[in-house]
């Protein structure tokens, strides 16, 4: 796990400053502290550098990046993880490769001359981001994982391209502008992003399952876009021929735990992130059982009984014998991290649960640990969120009495309430570009879409202008493939739908790697093997949602591992109790908008309507509002805090001069 950088110039005898690049590496130092490296030969107009974190291959030096071929001709730069390297590594050898390291990255430079790009990234297993660019041919490549669990960005500027594990790795180069644009604003405001997006104007991500081509030809870099991979639902139609239940359960187990056991193989120590949620406890008991030694085990606590899930975890850790860490939380002092976080996340977050996890991750450095499995993209895969149940008793059991879908949605609302707002919307909401391209409009992003009018109250006067004809629904479905919606049953399409949006947009953004990453801890969720994903798809509906119970297949085939309370009960959001509900946390965030969103600072930034923000903030303490509307302000209020801290972090500060100091501090030197 580490963090890449690079640029390359559209005149390949340009050269590119040596420091720079160690710069773009410096300032993401926390992905990468053990080492550096960069490399920029002369007349090729390309160079990269790398932050490492070492994980395999431990050795300091052999392991350093970039990666160089023995001819030359190939350079690479690579973060995150391929998963049974060894067994390519033995394929390779006996091909005639020779390798310089023991690390899984070199498998790309052995693999790519041999397969072409097409190829080897079918191949790949894992989580990952990575660039090799071949000097005959003169093209780059920009690849990121299936899921986009590692984030890779990219920009445009005067003489080329410059890409990076974060943002802030692209602001560190000088000739990258560095402005929010409307769209970008709005984005953040209503949380969900449009697919390959940023805040930034003119900077976009490489968007997941995806390859950015960068070809020069005659002084011109030729840029393209390919889809490797996506998540593929099949016909509605072949999920009538269902199988023996049985099969489905020993088949989930199966696949889980070959994933497990891929996610376990380090040189470091490997633990485990444990809420009381199925999917942590479930990849901590299959780490336990493979195991010989006892798994250590990190749990999240909070000061409030209706949020926090130590109770189970607890019963959990005992079951399997895990020494288990507790970091106990109070609600008011998550704030006290929050200016922290966005510099980490660089985007806004709706909930401070982005701040408890940033402490968490400090918590596993600290006892010694730099790789954590996590339970990420079980949701996504086995249909366990609310709004998944809500649009299968709607649209996806054709033969349910009106009576009974009346009961089941009236019982999901009952026993979700606490999170109407966040994970249920407060009222409905229809897209009419989303109905024309799904069918319907998925729950799970009506509650974000719902805060359109928000949003636009919100922002100032000139950013509103510029949005007046923006569509958000017309563009997110502009990126949805009509041919993984086309004939699938409704609950595929809404699992769908979330994977393309709020999976990689938040889940995996500010709930995963750049607050873990943000300690230089790596956190790998089996969840999201695509071996594991590609069996799923195939559950049939009513096996991934049966009758009330969620994840049901899952549950099945983890029964003997789980604690009966946690087997019976209904799926819990893990979140962090919002401001609203707690004084002191309520003027925690207070006290964060008066420094980063007073009107002074509001009206430097032109981001906000400073009167709007005042208008939202009164309405909390007016008893006539009703809770879930409250859920659903103390969201945007976060998103309102979190641009003022990106225009603080990202535009108001001189990001270059920034990483110029942190690698004069690191006396990391071309």
């Amino acid at each position: 796990m580490c963090g890449i950088a690079g640029v390359i110039h559209r005149d390949k005898d340009r050269t590119i400053d040596a420091q720079t690049l160690v710069n773009m590496a410096a300032i993401q130092y926390h992905r990468g502290p053990d080492n550096f490296g960069y490399y920029n030969p002369e007349g090729v107009g390309v160079g990269m550098s790398h932050a490492r974190l070492t994980i395999i291959d431990l050795d300091e030096e052999r392991g350093r990046q970039p990666l160089v071929s023995d001819d030359q001709r190939y350079m690479m730069v690579h973060n995150g993880e391929f998963y049974d390297f060894q067994r390519i590594r033995a394929d390779m050898t006996a091909q005639g490769a020779r390798y310089q390291t023991k690390s899984d990255s070199e498998i790309v430079l052995q693999m790519y001359p041999h397969y072409g790009i097409e190829k080897t990234v079918e191949n790949l297993r894992g989580e990952f981001a990575f660039s090799i660019y071949d000097r005959e041919e003169e093209t780059m490549y920009l690849v990121r994982d299936r899921f986009g669990i590692k984030p890779l960005y990219w920009t445009e500027t005067v003489h080329g391209v410059v890409f990076g594990s974060e943002l802030k790795v692209l602001f560190a180069h000088p000739e990258v502008k560095r402005e929010i644009d409307s769209e970008g604003l709005y984005h953040q405001l209503i949380q969900v992003m449009i697919p390959g997006s940023t805040a930034f104007k003119g900077v976009n991500q490489v968007p997941p399952g995806h390859w950015i081509k960068i070809q020069r030809r005659n002084g011109k870099l030729e840029i393209s876009e390919h889809k490797y991979w996506d998540i593929d639902f099949p016909q509605a139609e072949a999920h009538l021929n269902v199988k023996d239940e049985q099969e489905y359960i020993d088949g989930v187990r199966e696949n889980l735990l070959e994933a497990v056991q891929h996610r376990l193989n380090a040189d470091v120590p490997v633990g485990a992130y444990l809420s009381g949620g199925i999917d942590s406890c479930s990849i901590l008991g299959l780490s336990a059982s493979v195991r010989q030694d006892p798994v250590k085990a990190f749990t999240i606590g909070f000061d409030d009984a209706d949020y926090d899930e130590t109770p189970i975890a607890r019963e959990m850790a005992e079951m399997t014998g895990a020494e288990q860490i507790i970091l106990p939380l109070s609600a008011e002092h998550l704030y006290d991290h929050f200016e922290r976080t966005i510099w980490h996340t660089e985007r806004t977050i709706y909930n401070t649960l982005g701040v408890a996890k940033l402490l968490m991750s400090q918590k596993v450095r600290e006892q010694g640990y730099k790789v954590v499995l996590t339970g990420e993209g079980s949701d996504e895969l086995f249909a366990g969120y609310p709004a998944f149940r809500n649009d299968m008793f709607l649209y996806g059991l054709d033969d349910l009495p009106e009576n009974l879908r009346k009961e089941m949605q009236s019982t999901l609302a009952e026993s979700n309430k606490l999170f109407k707002g966040a994970m249920l919307p407060r009222e409905a909401f229809r897209s009419e570009a989303i109905d024309a391209k799904v069918g319907f409009t998925p729950t799970c992003i009506q509650n974000w879409m719902g805060c359109d009018g928000f949003a636009r109250q919100l922002m100032s006067k000139d950013h509103q202008a510029n949005i007046s004809d923006y569509d958000p629904g017309t563009a997110m479905a502009e990126q949805f493939d009509e041919n993984q919606l086309e004939g699938r049953h409704p609950l595929d399409k809404a699992q769908y739908v979330w994977i393309k949006t709020m999976l990689e947009g938040q889940i995996l953004t500010w709930g995963g790697d750049r607050v873990d990453m943000a300690n230089s801890m790596e956190a790998r969720p089996p969840f999201l093997d695509h071996h594991l994903a590609a069996y799923a798809v195939n559950i049939p509906p009513q096996m991934r949602i049966k009758g009330p119970v969620e994840k049901y297949v899952l549950k099945e085939a983890m029964k003997g591992l789980l604690p009966e309370t946690l087997y019976k009960r209904q799926k819990f959001a893990f979140m962090a109790p919002p401001a609203h509900t707690d004084k002191k946390k309520w003027n925690a965030l207070m006290e964060l908008m008066e420094e980063f969103a007073s009107e002074e600072k509001v009206a430097a930034a032109g981001l906000i309507d400073y009167g709007a923000l005042q208008d939202m903030i009164k309405k909390n303490d007016d008893p006539t509002v009703p809770r879930e509307d409250k859920v659903q302000m103390d969201a945007i209020l976060n998103h309102v805090l979190g641009v003022q801290l990106l225009h603080h972090h990202f535009i108001e500060n001189d990001v270059p001069k920034m990483a110029a100091a942190k690698a004069h501090e690191l006396g990391w030197v071309a």
